[in-house]
């Protein structure tokens, strides 16, 4: 009797896992890292069109998977990227994350400065400050989430940086940036940035590693390998400013 008990349970918990979701999967991954050496570094992507902002998590094969979607409560300004302080325009290009750029007292609950202006901006001559990703449900420019939502993305960005995980690449896309999409939107003023963007995108759906990236000339470049020593931007650059609203 005890031996069927016990076969029984082992039957429950293998059915309970198999149905879990994705994000609940990689939760128990998370949970877990210290038994099977989990590498805590993560990878986000946001999609203004959408409203999401995607954080994927590494995996031991060096590709990174999504561990959960998050509904953007806000963003403002419309499609196509900042370029002045006060046109109330939210960001998009290639941004990095450091501990510097955490503030868990923001009077928006939680923020992260994603880093605006990089180097491309500066290329362009693009201004603003106190971009963020924070709670609160308000944006003035910013990515705003709700406050639940808003915690466990600060708290799963903290754990990476202070894991281990140097600077988290974060890729602001103002759509999917698929083949479809793209022909949507030829005729757009800002076309010619977003084919800037698309081959970091593809890259990203065809290796499952974050793209490096490069300003050359003033615009954004993919390198293909992502090892060499020629990458432009990165956190040694003037790629990510550090203040904090």
């Amino acid at each position: 009797m005890k031996k069927s008990n016990f076969i029984s349970a082992i039957i429950t918990f293998a059915f309970l896992y198999s149905t879990a979701t994705p994000a609940e999967n990689q939760s128990f991954l998370n949970n877990n890292k210290s038994k099977n050496n989990q590498d805590p570094s993560i990878f986000i992507q946001i999609f203004k069109q959408e409203a999401i902002l995607e954080l994927y998590q590494k995996m031991p094969s060096g590709q990174y998977k999504l561990a959960k979607t998050y509904p953007i409560c806000k963003f403002s300004g419309g499609l196509g990227p900042k370029k002045i302080e006060g046109d109330l325009k939210s960001p998009e290009g290639f941004y990095q994350i450091t501990t510097s750029q955490l503030n868990p007292n923001s009077r928006y609950y939680r923020s992260i400065n994603i880093g605006f202006p990089n180097e491309f901006d500066k290329a362009q001559g693009y201004n603003g400050n106190y971009l963020m990703i924070h709670g609160d449900c308000v944006s003035v420019g910013c990515y705003a989430m709700t406050d639940e939502y808003m915690g466990e993305i600060y708290q799963t960005v903290e754990r990476a940086l202070r894991n281990g995980q140097s600077a988290i690449d974060v890729s602001i896309y103002p759509f999917k940036m698929t083949k479809e999409n793209m022909q949507r939107y030829r005729n757009s003023s800002h076309y010619t940035f977003w084919k800037q963007l698309q081959p970091a995108y593809d890259y990203f759906n065809r290796t499952g590693k974050p793209a490096e990236i490069s300003v050359l000339l003033g615009e954004y470049a993919v390198l293909n390998m992502p090892e060499t020593p020629t990458k432009l931007l990165g956190s040694k650059s003037q790629y990510a400013l550090t203040k904090m609203k």
